[in-house]
């Protein structure tokens, strides 16, 4: 939905908001995988005699994860919102005059976007502990592919991004959020679809 704010003409307001709500809702997006993760491992570990984990297991745990993880973002959002905000410009390099988004700081957005890297190779290591577990716990194969296809898009972004100018930068960036959001959902979510068509009546 944060895509919503790229799109159409840029006001001071979108420009305020678009990266600080792009960052918080991947920000959320990822730690709920990232807790997720972590759930399956203690899931396991908890099914194993003699365990003391057991008490690790509920909303408690990934609510809390996620509500810290949530946190840097929104720190590091508001930071840069209020020392170097972004703003309403005038790209005139190309022949056509083209009203864009300067980021006001491009440290903070890759900051931010280095962010949620981080969150993502903390949850594709975790994941990919997990990746041998047995089938009754096989999410972790799904978490694994999920966030390999998230970072692979990212990667590529960020070379992409740095190559384009004007209205092309915002094209990109679009179709990288539009990608990585299929690619989390539909790992992570199809194959409970198909259980759940697939299974006995």
């Amino acid at each position: 939905m944060c895509t919503l704010l790229f799109i159409g003409r840029p006001s001071q307001i979108r420009c305020l908001l678009r990266q600080a709500a792009f960052g918080i809702f991947f920000t959320v997006s990822v730690s709920s995988v990232l807790a997720k993760t972590l759930t399956v491992i203690i899931a396991f570990k908890a099914t194993q005699p003699g365990s003391k984990i057991k008490k690790l297991l509920g909303r408690r745990l990934s609510i809390s994860l996620v509500f810290l993880c949530s946190m840097g973002e929104i720190l590091l959002s508001v930071i840069w919102i209020m020392f170097y905000p972004p703003y309403l410009d005038v790209d005139t390099e190309t022949d056509t005059i083209l009203l864009v988004c300067n980021e006001g700081s491009s440290i903070f957005f890759f900051l931010e976007i280095g962010y949620i890297g981080l969150l993502a190779l903390i949850c594709l290591g975790i994941a990919f502990v997990a990746k041998d577990f047995p089938d009754r716990f096989n999410e972790a194969k799904n978490i694994n592919f999920s966030i390999l296809i998230f970072s692979s898009v990212w990667v590529t972004f960020v070379p992409t991004y740095l190559s384009v100018k004007g209205k092309n930068m915002v094209a990109v960036e679009i179709f990288a959020i539009l990608t990585s959001s299929a690619g989390l959902m539909i790992s992570i979510f199809l194959p409970k679809c198909y259980i759940i068509f697939t299974s006995p009546k």
